[in-house]
């Protein structure tokens, strides 16, 4: 299922759009769920990260779209957005946030589908295991392969990300049962790497992404174990 955001002021364009939507996906069988929004701050402010596909007015009231998609960029890297405009001048604006494309109104269906096209291709080579995190200031949408390593301290849980580090609350034992079959072993009691981004072995140490972390004498012969059976199916 595409997971698309709808986010447009104007509700005669919104309903519009929405109808272009449900044409596309009965026209190619491409299942298709739009949530609506009719201001950038609905879907900014709370953001979860439940998207693939962002289409978004860029001149609304309260918030505009291209604020909104600074805001969403903190939290999803991933999302395909689409910005929806009366000006092509805000297309160049538009590479700050990675936006995909942009669409002229008035907005015909012709050129309507394609952008949608052109999204879903793009969000078809992006695709990968996510998992989300939830902190102080919202859920974040982080993919494994971003993920280095999990740290324990005290009643939280620290996610070292290519994004930086998030933290929640939570046990190890959560941990392990979140990326259980994802490649994470424990190398001591408050970590659990990501095998993809061990680089090093060296005595008593795991180099993950460049950081030391260090081996407890009961898991090191564990760990070794599955990053052994880790590089070993790589290779095949």
């Amino acid at each position: 299922m595409v997971r698309i955001a709808l986010v447009e002021d104007d509700l005669q364009y919104r309903t519009q759009l929405h109808e272009y939507i449900m044409q596309y996906a009965s026209r190619t069988g491409e299942p298709i769920s739009v949530t609506e929004f009719s201001d950038g701050d609905e879907i900014a402010l709370h953001y979860k990260a439940d998207y693939d596909i962002i289409l978004m007015d860029i001149e609304m009231t309260f918030m505009d779209g291209m604020t909104a998609a600074e805001e969403i960029r903190q939290k999803d890297r991933d999302v395909v957005i689409i910005f929806i405009t009366n000006s092509p001048q805000y297309a160049i604006k538009g590479y700050a946030v990675d936006a995909l494309d942009y669409i002229l109104k008035p907005v015909s269906y012709f050129a309507f589908s394609q952008r949608l096209e052109r999204a879903l291709s793009r969000m078809r080579r992006r695709e990968e295991k996510y998992f989300t995190v939830t902190t102080r200031d919202g859920t974040h949408r982080v993919a494994f392969s971003h993920l280095y390593y999990v740290e324990s301290s005290g009643h939280n849980l620290l996610y070292h990300t290519a994004e930086g580090v998030l933290q929640s609350s939570g046990s190890m034992r959560e941990a392990e049962s979140q990326f259980a079959g994802e490649h994470f072993a424990r190398c001591n009691q408050c970590y659990l790497v990501n095998l993809q981004h061990t680089e090093a072995v060296v005595e008593d140490e795991v180099i993950v992404h460049g950081e030391r972390l260090r081996f407890s004498r009961s898991r090191k012969k564990a760990f070794l174990s599955e990053l052994n059976a880790y590089f070993a199916g790589e290779s095949k």
